[in-house]
């Protein structure tokens, strides 16, 4: 038995203190008054935050590791080991690595947006766990509805458990992510490194994606039900009006990515989805791209769950800083990368709280310098990593 004794212990509704948390093998036992006689390993917690793992449902941060240069390509194994490394240091101890099925490259080449490439990696993070690794690895099948193609590859990674959620991606130009027409320029100028890349050709590129085939309703609908036979949840991303929403409600989407604005994600939280926000927004002041503020969103009650998208350390400092800047308790922070997230999964019998029965997935938090800082991580009750500042 492990004793993790000093600690400020974040629950559900508040912050327990003097109390000893204990856990046994893989799961997380019980509180205690004192470490008893018989706990193998005692952890001086230093008066630091104890939390939950986090859990990340949506990162796309494997791409970096995978192609660190366009003309880059390393060992996709190799990537996924160095990758989760620095997930770990970050409290990340689930991660959903997002994977795209992309028709075609238009916002440039990757390595992971072939059938080929998608199926290899899904493979590699269904039996990673059967060898060495640090922390659990799940797969995010990202399906661009302009991808015809993309209906039947889903629907056999479904049907051979090789995905652990779903979403449903369009990035044409005027709605969604791209409704102001100006971004959607200034994106395809950068990834076609053509800074000259005139109006008319921007305007040529932007006509033609509009007028695409796309995946019907049905089909959707299908690989949704599909998804929910197999224990898989279903996201929407960018989701832009009410409208759109209502449609997604009725092919069964669960969780709503990214709403571009606040109605949108009010109405999300209206239907009963669940709604994601990008942690990175909290720390740039607002979205990259124009969109919905997330502390804004956080402030209003209408964003359930933060996840990295493409910066794993903004998971930790989103939480702290609308704690610390805004006010928004820490208990409820800490649910927005624990407990709302496995719920939207899923996974909330055995991950997402300080709970007895739980698994033991734990994170020692310090602020330091004004910043906070991860001391130590353990995973499926077993110390991951352990680290201590000096000065």
């Amino acid at each position: 038995m492990i004793a993790i004794e000093n600690g400020r212990i974040v629950l559900k509704d508040r912050i327990l203190e003097g109390k000893v948390l204990l856990v046994e093998e893989d799961r997380i036992h019980s509180f205690a008054d004192e470490v008893p006689k018989n706990a193998e390993k005692v952890i001086n917690a230093h008066e630091r935050y104890i939390v939950p793992g986090f859990i990340d449902v949506h990162s796309d941060k494997i791409e970096q590791f995978i192609q660190p240069r366009p003309t880059a390509r390393l060992d996709f194994e190799l990537a996924l080991k160095e990758c989760e490394r620095e997930l770990l240091h970050l409290g990340i101890t689930t991660i959903y690595h997002s994977f795209s099925l992309y028709k075609d490259e238009k916002f440039g080449k990757s390595p992971l947006r072939t059938k080929e490439s998608v199926r290899e990696m899904a493979a590699l993070v269904r039996n990673i766990h059967t060898r060495n690794h640090l922390i659990h690895h799940r797969f995010h099948l990202r399906i661009e509805i302009d991808n015809l193609e993309a209906y039947d590859i889903a629907r056999s990674m479904i049907e051979e458990n090789m995905a652990d959620e779903i979403s449903f991606m369009d990035h044409t130009p005027g709605q969604g992510q791209y409704k102001d027409l100006a971004i959607y320029c200034t994106v395809l100028a950068r990834y076609h490194e053509r800074p000259d890349m005139s109006r008319e050709e921007m305007e040529a590129i932007a006509e033609k994606e509009k007028n695409k085939e796309r995946l019907t309703f049905e089909q959707m609908k299908e690989l949704c039900s599909l998804a929910h036979a197999h224990g898989i949840a279903v996201a929407s991303h960018d989701d832009d009006t009410p409208e759109k929403l209502d449609i997604n409600k009725k092919i069964n989407v669960d969780i709503s990515e990214f709403p571009i604005n606040l109605e949108t994600a009010e109405y999300a939280k209206k239907l009963g989805l669940a709604t994601v926000v990008g942690a990175p927004n909290i720390l740039l002041g607002g979205s990259h791209s124009g969109n919905m503020s997330a502390a804004e969103a956080i402030l209003n009650d209408c964003a359930d769950i933060l996840c990295s998208d493409y910066y794993p350390s903004a998971m930790l400092h989103g939480v702290f800083t609308m704690n610390s800047k805004y006010g928004v308790g820490l208990p409820e922070m800490i649910q927005k990368v624990s407990l709302n997230p496995a719920k939207a999964l899923g996974i909330d019998k055995d991950y997402g709280s300080i709970e007895p029965g739980k698994k033991a997935d734990l994170l020692v938090v310090e602020i330091l310098d004004g910043y906070p800082v991860i001391t130590h991580v353990m995973v499926d009750g077993r110390t991951t990593s352990r680290v201590e500042y000096r000065r």
